[in-house]
């Protein structure tokens, strides 16, 4: 089954959000001092950023 563009936006929607959240986090270890931490979500950060913008090719193609 095809997944519906509104069910892939609302993962998208999702998806952002977590992003947000990773890189507060990312950004409050830098800040701290917490260098491996930092380093390890700002990796997991670009990961989902990939991520988000492969989903929004997927929502577009969905839409067509």
């Amino acid at each position: 089954m095809r997944p519906s563009p509104a069910d892939l936006s609302s993962l998208a929607t999702a998806l952002a959000e977590l992003t947000a959240r990773v890189t507060e986090h990312a950004e409050h270890a830098a800040t701290a001092g917490d260098d491996d931490m930092a380093t390890e979500l700002f990796a997991v950060e670009r990961a989902l950023t990939g991520a988000r913008r492969r989903l929004a090719r997927a929502v577009s193609a969905a839409r067509t």
